[in-house]
């Protein structure tokens, strides 16, 4: 049998190329070291991005790009490459992107409806779970600790008020979207003590999750809730499901955590919602529009904690990552489905 051609067109370390060819020697993983920007840190799927390539590298590297079967990674994580790569291409059976919304590069490419029939497109959900989770976690925890008001006070050596404060345990907890991050959010507040409610189009299995509801139930949700978690993929269904007329509903002092897609959220109306009050704490880890804009309010925000879509990022995510391509190469061979199959219609 012919091995499965596969070239690597994003960073990635040399041990976990070969850790793919030990897990799927059936496979022939090309990859050119020099073809890539080096990265910055451990995880960075971009690289440096002072990186060039030479006029006879990039020749190159769309030469291997348009000779391969399969993809790790969109070419240089950038849609625009993964549309010619297409064009050039009519052998490319598969792209396997490295983010958990690797959805949104694939819609973001513009490719026919004959190239997305021909071609499975998977990405690295699940992945980022465990670490995500942690940030809810954390996100949920500062605003029931008042941990804004803490470090104000801590800023200004005042020795604050004691103050009745909400636990975990008991509390009343809505998670939007039960896909793998979110499961293992319910999973992690139910441990806590909470009771978590779950929003999702369908019924899921989602240990920890009390009760799962329609979206059309989202405000009356919110309602009695005291926290509520993002955990949505960015598409024309999610965009700004928690809209301002479920924050208006939501239950007054209620902490808002998104770790999902920041389109999910109206973010204006948020902003408002902090600074009433309505809203007494907001942990993000994706916004609108990103890098977050210098003049956008967020920043300015004491109740507010802006993290830089970093959450999802540990020192296990290239190796899962890795894992995850190469369980995916032997379904592939073997004739077998593949999981994080990307949707194509709605593209997540």
């Amino acid at each position: 049998m012919t091995a499965l051609r596969v070239f690597v067109p994003t960073p990635l370390p040399e041990e976990l190329c070969r850790l793919i060819e030990q897990r799927e020697p059936r496979l022939e993983l090309i990859r050119d070291h020099s073809l890539l920007p080096p990265q910055l840190s451990e995880g960075d799927h971009t690289g440096d991005p002072a990186f060039r390539r030479t006029a006879d590298q990039q020749a190159r590297f769309e030469q291997l790009l348009d000779g391969a079967e399969a993809l790790y990674g969109v070419p240089d994580q950038d849609p625009a490459q993964l549309h010619r790569t297409v064009a050039a291409n009519p052998r490319l059976r598969w792209v396997h992107t490295t983010p958990a919304g690797g959805g949104a590069q694939i819609k973001d490419a513009a490719l026919s409806a004959d190239d997305l029939e021909r071609i499975v497109f998977t990405t690295s959900g699940g992945v980022h779970g465990g670490p995500l989770a942690e940030f809810a976690v954390l996100g949920v925890l500062a605003g029931f600790q008042g941990v804004s008001r803490l470090l104000a006070e801590q800023r200004r050596r005042e020795w604050g008020a004691r103050r009745p404060l909400p636990q975990v345990d008991g509390s009343r907890i809505v998670v939007i979207g039960l896909g793998g991050i979110g499961r293992t959010v319910a999973r992690k507040l139910h441990a806590l003590g909470a009771h978590v409610t779950g929003i999702h189009r369908r019924a899921v299995d989602a240990p920890g999750v009390a009760e799962i509801r329609p979206v059309a139930e989202l405000g009356a949700a919110l309602s009695t809730a005291d926290a509520v978690v993002l955990a949505l993929p960015g598409t024309a269904l999610t965009e700004r499901m928690l809209s301002r007329e479920a924050i208006a509903q939501a239950k007054p002092g209620i902490t808002v955590v998104n770790v999902g897609r920041g389109s999910t959220v109206d973010e204006p109306a948020l902003i408002e919602a902090l600074i009433s009050g309505q809203v007494v704490f907001a942990a993000l880890d994706v916004f609108a529009v990103e890098p977050l804009p210098q003049d956008n309010p967020l920043w300015d925000l004491p109740n507010v904690l802006v993290s830089p879509h970093n959450a999802g990022t540990d020192v296990g995510e290239e190796h899962r990552i890795a894992e995850l391509f190469a369980a995916n190469a032997t379904r592939l061979i073997d004739g077998e489905p593949l999981v994080n199959r990307v949707d194509t219609v709605e593209f997540y």
